[in-house]
């Protein structure tokens, strides 16, 4: 076998392996912890549509202010949004602080 066929080879089974490769986004949704269930429902209803997508989504709930006492009712959001979505999503990461955001993403199954 001579070199340049060896090479073409590697090359068409590259490119092979690039065609099966999976690529996803990560999504972000952001949420204040006043947010009423309205448009709760239109942030979760897109959270869907990314995860049937298979993007990952990063869900943020950002505090302002003295919203910061408020931090239970942020994780509580976080916890609802991922009852609604255990069908379609995994937690991969869990509700954690990064400054004045709390922050969790989801997966797709």
């Amino acid at each position: 076998m001579d070199y340049g066929r060896y090479k073409y080879e590697q090359t068409k089974k590259q490119q092979v392996a690039k065609k099966k490769q999976t690529t996803f986004q990560v999504k972000e949704i952001k949420l204040r912890p006043k947010t009423e269930q309205h448009d709760l429902n239109t942030k979760l209803s897109h959270i869907k549509k990314f995860l049937e997508k298979k993007d990952k989504v990063k869900v943020t709930v950002m505090y302002r202010g003295r919203e910061i006492t408020l931090s239970e009712r942020g994780r509580e959001l976080l916890n609802m949004i991922t009852e609604e979505t255990s069908e379609l999503a995994v937690v991969e990461q869990e509700p954690k602080f990064e400054g004045r955001t709390m922050v969790m993403i989801l997966a797709p199954k």
